[in-house]
């Protein structure tokens, strides 16, 4: 396609060989006949994506967007993804399908190749959780005003469920933050700088996925080391703070392999706890063993959260919840994704099964200015099983542990 001065408006370029992909082509066409199978049952032609992770989870390519819009356009017949010519020939070597690159001699040559592949349909999936209104409003323009219908939760529900490929992988990646969590370990010492203890796990963790995923791309694994008063949030950002004898410390690692989110997350001091804060730790312990315990087929996300918070309750800890008790894992990131249906949240009443992957992750924030402030969290990841669920984390927590230099 060619604008009025003959500049390209779209192009399609197939530079070099399709590379070797996270997953088989077997599983790519197994996620495609799931939303295919929706797409039937609610008369819905052609589905646009436009998130990083469906975008990813359905063609195995993963954009950078850097304020340019990406797509991936579906049909029964095909799956074609739509990217800046920025990125050249990177999607099409990326992704299952086929790839059309829009340029930027013209504005809206995104929508111009979008509306080359939907080929005049009258009725589109989006998704509605993405798609900013402005998007929105450019869509009907360019494409004719279409019926709209939002996909987002039918792919949600599809991804929520794990394949045997994909928790062989989330499996690596659990342990791959176990060796993140052991060069953390390892760097804690009075004088260091947090950054410094972050680096050397970060800098573990990649050695690691380029030694055991040759053929993936290395983008986005980090961690986050707080200690201190830097342990209130858990998304804190890592500081130039030094370590100080009887810091409370959290160490929390996250390997990035090919889109997939993994983690560990742990409470530690450096130097002996003093009583309260001891007795927080060990409360926290406890309910996240409860919580490891209560991960099985047929318990609710609401019913967990009920028989944690009843726990905390009885230690008188309950207003110092932080947040909810764990999620999903998959493909998110800090960037992008969440499978919401399936957070462990009093409001969330989805149903655990088999080939779910959740974490437990309790965290008590106690405030400055009372005995023993600070967080404390615990993390780890639990694949749930036809009979309970297997814990697939392997860094030990607590206080008979994680007690550095006393």
């Amino acid at each position: 396609m060619l604008d009025q001065s003959g500049r390209p408006q779209t192009f399609t370029c197939r530079n070099g060989d399709k590379a070797l992909l996270p997953f088989s082509d077997a599983e790519y066409e197994r996620r495609l006949a799931g939303l295919r199978g929706v797409m039937a049952r609610r008369d819905i032609p052609v589905v646009l994506l436009t998130s990083m992770h469906n975008i990813a989870y359905y063609s195995g390519f993963l954009y950078c967007s850097f304020g340019r819009p990406y797509g991936c356009v579906i049909t029964q017949e095909s799956c074609t993804t739509v990217s800046a010519n920025i990125d050249a020939g990177q999607p099409w070597r990326r992704s299952i399908g086929d790839n059309v690159i829009y340029t930027d001699w013209q504005r809206d040559n995104y929508w111009r190749a979008v509306e080359s592949l939907v080929a005049g349909a009258r009725r589109i999936g989006i998704e509605a959780d993405h798609m900013t209104l402005a998007a929105r409003d450019k869509l009907a323009h360019m494409l004719g005003d279409p019926e709209i219908q939002d996909i987002a939760a039918d792919t949600m529900g599809l991804r929520m469920t794990k394949s045997p490929e994909e928790i062989a992988l989330i499996k690596e990646g659990a342990r791959v933050a176990d060796v993140g969590g052991a060069a953390i370990r390892q760097a804690i010492r009075p004088g260091t700088r947090e950054i410094d203890v972050a680096m050397a796990g970060r800098n573990a963790m990649e050695l690691e996925i380029a030694k055991s995923f040759p053929d993936s791309e290395m983008r986005d694994t980090w961690v986050w080391f707080q200690s201190g008063i830097n342990t209130d949030g858990a998304h804190n950002p890592v500081t130039m703070r030094k370590l100080e004898d009887g810091d409370l410390l959290s160490l929390n690692t996250f390997p990035m392999i090919s889109g997939y989110y993994t983690a560990l997350e742990r409470t530690l001091f450096l130097g002996k706890p003093d009583a309260a804060s001891l007795r927080i730790w060990q409360a926290n312990v406890a309910a996240h063993e409860l919580g490891l315990s209560l991960i099985k087929p047929g318990m609710t996300c609401s019913g967990i959260c009920a028989e944690i918070n009843r726990f905390f309750e009885g230690e008188g800890l309950l207003k110092y919840r932080s947040f909810g008790y764990g999620h999903s894992f998959g493909i998110l990131c800090h960037y992008y994704g969440r499978e919401a249906g399936l957070e462990l949240r009093e409001d969330i009443d989805t149903v655990l099964e088999p080939g779910m992957v959740v974490s437990m992750e309790p965290m008590l924030w106690i405030p400055e200015g009372e005995a023993g402030a600070g967080g404390y969290r615990e993390h780890d990841i639990l694949v749930v099983t036809e009979n309970g669920a297997e814990n697939i984390t392997g860094f030990p927590y607590g206080p008979d542990h994680n007690v550095i230099g006393a």
